[in-house]
């Protein structure tokens, strides 16, 4: 099983360890002296950089928000002069505001060798043509994965955001092997291909590299069984570096985290306390090898928990279990906290592949109401009403199951509801 960096992703867990710890130390000294936020943090916590001596002393800083960074908009964050910061990439913005970050040239070369950990856990070698569907410009996806790919020396193919037509026409005449991309473009794929009768022999696709949105394992198998390749998951957020952050390797039992550059932690996403290896809670990170924009403890809002324990791929670092949600794409319905994921589970079971769907809410007579918008193929309206009426049924049974609310359900063509990456799944027409 291939792996990219064995000198760090094999590292012996206490000389890991240590090498965070030192790290750590530099990063907290770097950000009290450059950082007016985390100075002013620190001395009224009175906490002292120098005199950090274990990796729980980082429990006694406050925590990073995306709060933080927007007060700080658009430099005040950084630890570096700007004549020393060699790019600037922007969030999506899904959540609020774009956030700007920067890099250095450290910083760049840092991300370069993390996308190559993260592409070569997937099975990518030199000889692969991967074609890298997610948008090049702020959004750091396309080109993290482009410099990795680069310094493996496979070849790229930087299609982008060319529409999905150009992209299978692209895959079949460059012969492409691999490609990087979202949930959603691997959906819509799917759906082009069969729309045009297109089969995966036709193709030379073996693996794909998904990651920026939450994707179920029930949607990898179909992703796997429809492409016929392998489909590995990795998580990485703007504002900590990019695409690079954690990633699956062949095992597929656990995001393993570069531990070499960060420092992992959940928490109770209410209380805000440290929760043990295996409890869910939110995600806070700690940059260690960042240069100009270093964060400690960011709350990056995302919903797992920690893995340890050795994976037979022989990397040592902690794991992470797959993101399925967002703290704060949170529903509350009448009192009661559901995600959107547990929705798309009740879907994908019932109607047996993940549809495009949207959760519309509202409030009547001062009750939530919740309509499932469900895009279902053309076939399900040409036949009786009879088909439709049984999958209404299914639906409302298993949510009123699982989740103890009755929905209403629509069910709408294919198109009806626009593919969009990082499209959030719900709207909540109560906040009007």
């Amino acid at each position: 099983m291939p792996v990219w960096n064995k000198e760090y992703e094999m590292m012996d867990r206490d000389e890991l360890e240590q090498l965070q710890l030192e790290r750590l130390q530099e990063t907290l000294t770097r950000v009290y002296r450059r950082v007016s936020y985390y100075r002013n943090l620190f001395n009224e916590i009175e906490f002292d950089p120098l005199e950090i001596s274990s990796m729980g002393d980082i429990e006694k800083i406050t925590f990073t928000t995306k709060e933080t960074l927007r007060l700080a908009y658009p430099y005040d964050m950084f630890a570096v002069p700007l004549r020393e910061v060699v790019r600037m990439q922007s969030t999506s913005g899904t959540t609020g505001e774009p956030l700007i970050v920067g890099y250095t040239k450290n910083d760049i070369e840092h991300w370069t060798e993390l996308t190559a950990r993260v592409l070569t856990a997937g099975g990518i070698v030199k000889d692969d043509i991967i074609q890298i569907t997610f948008p090049y410009g702020l959004f750091t996806g396309g080109l993290g994965f482009h410099y990795g790919a680069e310094r493996i020396g496979a070849s790229v193919i930087p299609s982008s955001e060319a529409d999905i037509v150009k992209q299978i026409v692209i895959m079949r005449d460059y012969r492409t092997t691999a490609f990087a991309g979202a949930p959603t473009f691997a959906a819509l794929l799917i759906e082009k291909l069969e729309e045009k009768g297109i089969t995966p022999a036709e193709l030379s696709l073996s693996k794909a590299l998904i990651g920026a949105e939450p994707w179920s394992d029930a949607f990898r198998k179909e992703i796997e069984q429809k492409l016929a390749i392998s489909a590995t998951d990795n998580y990485g957020l703007t504002e900590v570096m990019g695409p690079g952050v954690s990633y699956e390797c062949e095992e597929k039992n656990g995001l393993h985290i570069s531990e070499d550059h960060f420092i992992p932690e959940i928490i109770d996403p209410d209380t805000g306390s440290v929760l043990p290896a295996g409890e869910k809670g939110e995600l806070v990170i700690t940059t260690i090898s960042k240069e100009a924009f270093p964060l400690i403890r960011y709350r990056t809002g995302d919903m797992t928990c920690l893995i340890r324990g050795s994976c037979p791929c022989g990397r040592t670092s902690v794991r992470m279990a797959k993101v399925f949600e967002r703290y704060d794409d949170m529903i509350i319905l009448n009192g009661e906290n559901m995600f959107p994921s547990q929705f798309e589970h009740i879907l994908m079971e019932v109607i047996g592949v993940t549809p495009n769907y949207l959760l519309v809410i509202d409030r009547t007579e001062n009750l939530d109401e919740l309509i499932i918008q469900v895009e279902v193929s053309s076939d399900f309206f040409s036949d009786e009403i009879k088909q439709l009426n049984v999958l209404e049924f299914a639906i409302i049974r298993d949510v009123k199951e699982q989740l103890d609310f009755v929905p209403k359900v629509k069910f709408v063509e294919p198109g009806t509801i626009r593919r969009m990456m990082k499209k959030k799944k719900v709207v909540d027409k109560r906040r009007k």
